[in-house]
């Protein structure tokens, strides 16, 4: 049983706890284990139970569900009917082509003036995304490229990159459990700062987009190869619902 009380709330960093709603609290518990797997694609989630497990009633839960259904992790099919949502090639091809529209713009602004101390704390995320657990490795991830986008001073502009990170987290996963693919993706973060450390904006946004088109050709693979490997289980789980 996992019990969501105040201490599950993150310090605000003077030591005193920042008090979640249980809405909060449910949204982050659920959404933790969707992206890290635990709660794989088309998982069934039951009213009932989970406001059990989790200590809540059933009214915060239905607003978690909400909130889950608007960033596209889970599906309402009715009142009473929610599931985790199926992967989908689509959902990956939409997102990983906003973001090649978006996020090379944002790095060319950027790369003419990014600071010595933003530099840093990009290398220094790139080597905590070395020794991260995978299901740490897309929100690091994420903070690696705000660090490296915040110098272009386009605050609408990060707050719709970081809408698509943050939809993109759970295919993250499926590709950072390949350790050559992690290997790559550290050369070539390597590579963005220090063509930002050059002030070489062209460079920056070029590579920028072949690393993006990249994790999107890797993510697009390993989703599809999922995608078939379910639709091949299906003829055996009906025949043995038959038996």
């Amino acid at each position: 049983m996992s019990v969501l009380t105040a201490s599950d709330s993150p310090s605000n960093g003077d030591g005193r706890l920042v008090r979640k709603t249980a809405v909060e609290l449910v949204v982050n518990e659920l959404r933790s284990r969707i992206l890290n797997g635990e709660l794989p694609p088309g998982s069934q989630l039951l009213q009932e139970s989970l406001a059990q497990e989790l200590g809540v009633s059933r009214i915060p839960l239905r607003e978690a569900f909400r909130l889950l259904s608007a960033e596209g992790l889970v599906e309402q099919k009715s009142h009473r009917s929610v599931m985790v949502s199926l992967l989908s090639s689509g959902e990956v091809e939409e997102l990983f082509d906003i973001r090649l529209r978006l996020e090379p713009w944002l790095l060319y602004k950027a790369a003419k003036k990014i600071s010595d101390a933003n530099l840093a704390e990009a290398e220094r995320l790139v080597v905590e995304m070395d020794q991260t657990h995978p299901n740490n490795w897309g929100g690091l991830n994420w903070r690696l490229h705000e660090v490296l986008y915040s110098a272009a001073e386009k605050p609408t502009a990060l707050a719709m990159v970081k809408a698509l990170h943050d939809k993109s987290e759970r295919y993250f996963r499926f590709q950072v459990v390949n350790a050559p693919i992690r290997k790559q993706a550290h050369k070539e973060h390597i590579q963005l700062i220090e063509f930002c450390r050059g002030r070489k904006p062209k460079q920056a946004s070029d590579a920028l987009e072949a690393h993006i088109k990249g994790a999107a050709e890797q993510i697009l693979s390993i989703v599809r190869g999922f995608m078939d490997e379910q639709e091949e289980e299906k003829p055996a789980l009906r025949k043995g619902k038959k038996a």
